[in-house]
């Protein structure tokens, strides 16, 4: 029987936490679920870009979601993000994600070779049929040079277990044709924080998030009012909330997201090499559109109940 998840809702992409000495650090990343719970965020996402995905060893990935399995204890689904640059590992890590218990998984398309149209389909098709695992497809084009087109999308139909979309093509407007062609076949989620509002408006379900990493309350707030209705009062927090995202949109979004983390004392700075931590002048200028935040940081309505 297929499996299903609910992709309506915020789905944070966690960061990976280190200690000095470049282990996971399993406590800071506890301190951060259990944030990102209490705010009632609607599911987890591991080892995506801001999980550092590409510098984790496959043991580490299993243990990351061993653990994050065990904490969350079924009140929201756990998603590994797959990454990989052969079909046959891309099909094993589907295949050990399900042994660990995850949820879902979300899917880019292959790295490293820039795969045309069939190739593209075929390495989806391939991974989503190798599992019962309900999948989000991965779709940015921006940093990964590879477009899943609506026409991809139109052959990706017929494989049931392919659910969602991550949508990160930076075109708003890919939300109407996604809706448009489609209709409710493929859950939308907004995975770039400048444009969620915006996106959710237009009909997206979900929001992909980043900055929920170090503001979770706020970014759930701003999901949960919006679908209930109360625009100016999310327009409100978003306007804020703007400086801040754009931390989620440069190269260094990991250093930046994990440097907002340890100000609202919810992670720590350590990023894995080749990633270097901040210094210098670059850090005093993102440390002050943090603080700038912190400063002037809204109170929220109640949200939880909407």
């Amino acid at each position: 029987m297929m499996a299903t998840i609910n992709w309506n809702g915020v789905f944070p992409a966690v960061t990976t936490k280190f200690t000095a000495n470049d282990r996971i650090d399993f406590y800071a990343f506890k301190k951060n679920l259990n944030a990102q719970l209490s705010a009632g965020v609607d599911g987890i996402i591991l080892g995506g870009t801001l999980g550092e995905s590409s510098v984790l060893t496959n043991r580490e990935k299993a243990e990351l979601v061993r653990f994050t399995v065990e904490k969350v204890a079924g009140k929201v689904p756990v998603i590994l993000n797959i990454a990989e640059g052969a079909t046959s590992e891309a099909i094993l890590q589907a295949k050990n994600a399900e042994e660990l218990g995850a949820s879902g998984l979300m899917l880019l398309p292959p790295m490293r070779y820039k795969s045309d149209h069939r190739e593209t389909v075929e390495y989806f098709k391939a991974v989503a049929n190798s599992t019962r695992l309900p999948i989000m497809i991965y779709n940015n084009p921006v940093d990964y040079k590879i477009e899943v087109t609506l026409d991809m999308f139109a052959e990706l139909v017929e494989c049931e277990n392919i659910q969602a979309v991550k949508e990160s093509t930076r075109d708003v407007s890919n939300v109407t044709r996604m809706i448009n062609r489609f209709g409710d076949r493929f859950k939308i989620l907004c995975g770039v924080d400048t444009l969620a509002m915006e996106e959710l408006l237009m009909g997206a379900h979900g929001w992909v998030a980043g900055l929920v990493c170090a503001f979770p309350e706020e970014t759930v707030a701003i999901f949960r009012l919006i679908k209930a209705g109360q625009i100016d009062e999310a327009l409100e927090i978003y306007r804020w909330f703007l400086p801040l995202l754009e931390l989620d949109i440069h190269p260094k979004l990991v250093q930046y997201i994990k440097l907002a983390e340890v100000a609202t004392g919810i992670g720590t700075e350590y990023v894995r090499a080749p990633r270097l931590m901040l210094e210098g002048e670059e850090r005093e200028r993102i440390l002050g559109i943090i603080n700038q935040g912190l400063a002037t940081r809204p109170v929220l309505p109640e949200y939880m109940s909407l």
